[in-house]
């Protein structure tokens, strides 16, 4: 018997049917095309290589074939990235905005992130020297631009944040998942955060969309600035568009495992030590601890200790 007329494939395949009409949300038939994420991810590369020449191509670069190169690059993420954007602009307004309105305003949005690529270089060049001044494993800037995970999220984070400012749907929250599979960094392109950013080591940090960072924060692996119970309304829907993330200023050091949850401030020049778990503000040039590890011997009983 064929596949295509096994009786009890045609079953599955009326009941996945059914499941379709139970559960509208989980299908997008006729809404028009969704950005491709194999799409955005490419171009999340072709930036990252525009951010950083020479750094990330799979072979040498001459420093006189850099006009031409950017030429092509910025034609070829140009017309991708608008693409892509058009789809986004379609899927948050419906067919109500006109072919060429979705165009226009696809074509100014893209434009624009691409002119502030100087100035999110200018950010980065920041990022990259809290790196390399902040680790002493840093032999180079060099090492920190092709093999640091933070610097790769942060820099995926900024373009990101260029699109979320110009309320872009689905494409940053994209982005920012391409750099979280990578890095196992999560920063929401929502999160506002500031110059000379450290991300040491990085795997499982959380940064929620509120959040905002200032000046000078370094933060370590598995720390989380998350959003504490959300408030809901008389339907008992969740409450969204309120500020429910921690604001960390300047010159905070946020040690390994660390979670700070809600609408909280650290004060500038804090210190939070690690596996600490924070839900209210602190003074500036304040240190949180947990309390120290207690010593036991082995070889005698301890009545007095506890866990």
């Amino acid at each position: 018997m064929e596949p295509e007329d096994d009786p009890r494939l045609a079953e599955i395949a009326a009941a996945i049917l059914r499941s379709y009409q139970t559960h509208g949300e989980l299908r997008h038939f006729e809404g028009g095309m969704l950005p491709s994420r194999e799409a955005v991810w490419s171009i999340v590369d072709h930036l990252l290589r525009m951010l950083f020449p020479g750094f990330l191509e799979p072979g040498e670069t001459r420093a006189d074939e850099a006009p031409q190169r950017i030429a092509e690059r910025l034609q070829s993420v140009d017309l991708a990235l608008r693409a892509e954007v058009e789809k986004a602009l379609q899927f948050r307004a419906g067919p109500s905005l006109s072919l060429d309105t979705r165009k226009e305003q696809a074509r100014g949005t893209v434009h624009r992130l691409l002119g502030v690529i100087p100035a999110i270089r200018d950010v980065l060049a920041t990022d990259i020297e809290a790196a390399y001044e902040g680790d002493p494993a840093a032999p180079s800037r060099t090492e920190v631009i092709v093999a640091y995970p933070g610097l790769q999220a942060i820099a995926v984070h900024r373009i990101a944040h260029s699109l979320h400012r110009e309320q872009v749907p689905l494409i940053p929250r994209m982005m920012s998942e391409c750099a979280h599979s990578r890095t196992g960094i999560d920063i929401h392109p929502g999160a506002r955060i500031g110059n000379r950013f450290f991300i040491d080591h990085g795997t499982g940090v959380v940064i929620g969309e509120t959040s905002i960072v200032g000046d000078n924060v370094r933060i370590y692996q598995g720390v989380t600035l998350g959003a504490r119970a959300l408030p809901r309304d008389e339907a008992g829907r969740v409450v969204k568009g309120l500020k429910r993330h921690p604001e960390v200023e300047a010159d905070v050091t946020i040690y390994s495992g660390a979670t700070v949850l809600g609408d909280v401030r650290i004060g500038r020049g804090s210190v939070i030590g690690g596996n600490v778990w924070l839900t209210q503000s602190i003074p500036p040039r304040t240190r949180i601890l947990i309390r120290p590890p207690q010593q036991i011997h082995l070889d005698r009983v301890q009545d007095d200790f506890q866990i």
